[in-house]
């Protein structure tokens, strides 16, 4: 049992070194900002569809990075707390959200007070996550009952013949990123693609009620279609994305 957290703990310190080491061109990157407009539109209308008006809730943004989802929370009127393992990351969000209260800590487990928050959101962490049941069951807590849960996530893993073919026309190339990103991603839980039907069995074990599965992003993926290009476009496009509301 020793070995295994000590295994699990330095996992988690990488992947913090991971993102710490990313922070400054992370918002360059097309899918990681949201652009103002059609995109940002896209994603309120997404967010609102699972979480109703905001009415001031407390909402968690899970991962924070640099304040993306965050910006999106604000703009939606909830009291929003961004929480972050890197510092690098959250240097990024507090210069952009300073009216936003930014946490550095471990999203798998935010040492918060029980029922604190209202609202917990999180975008593309659930497929790092080293130990998912355990995190699920600390953001249960956090919430205050009846609270909502969103997750916006995908199997990332999973190759379909339109990603395999593409990648035998022109194979990405090799850098330092990726093959960090590639050793990171072969030790985590979801090693094999975080499935939707997985994640949705994971959160009822930690106990969430009301579990809806919303494979539906199309309107955000034609909004990013013109910074993304057309083969990442197409890409994300037949990937297995969904986002997942839940009730505490």
């Amino acid at each position: 049992m020793t070995e295994q957290i000590l295994s699990n703990h330095t996992l988690r310190e990488e992947i913090r070194e991971y993102w710490s080491e990313r922070a400054a061109t992370f918002d360059n990157d097309p899918g990681h900002r949201i652009g103002d407009g059609a995109e940002m539109a896209a994603w309120e209308a997404l967010f609102q569809r699972h979480l109703g008006a905001a009415k001031g809730r407390r909402l968690l943004d899970l991962a924070s990075g640099t304040g993306e989802i965050s910006r999106l929370c604000q703009r939606l009127d909830f009291e929003v707390t961004g929480l972050d393992w890197s510092e690098p990351m959250l240097e990024r969000a507090r210069a952009k959200l300073p009216g936003v209260t930014f946490l550095q800590a471990d999203a798998e487990r935010p040492m918060l007070p029980e029922g604190s928050m209202d609202v917990v959101v999180t975008r593309h962490l659930v497929w790092t996550l080293v130990d998912p049941a355990a995190s699920f069951a600390a953001w249960h807590r956090v919430l205050a009952p009846g609270g909502k849960l969103l997750l916006i996530d995908g199997d990332f893993v999973s190759k379909g013949w339109l990603a395999r073919f593409m990648s035998r026309l022109s194979p990405p190339p090799a850098n330092r990123n990726m093959e960090q990103h590639s050793s990171i991603l072969s030790r985590v839980h979801f090693s094999s693609g975080a499935r939707a039907e997985v994640v949705v069995e994971l959160l009822k074990e930690a106990g969430f009620t009301n579990i809806r599965v919303d494979p539906d992003l199309r309107a955000i993926h034609t909004a990013q279609a013109k910074t993304l290009g057309w083969k990442k476009s197409l890409l994300r496009r037949s990937e297995h994305r969904y986002a997942i509301s839940a009730t505490s």
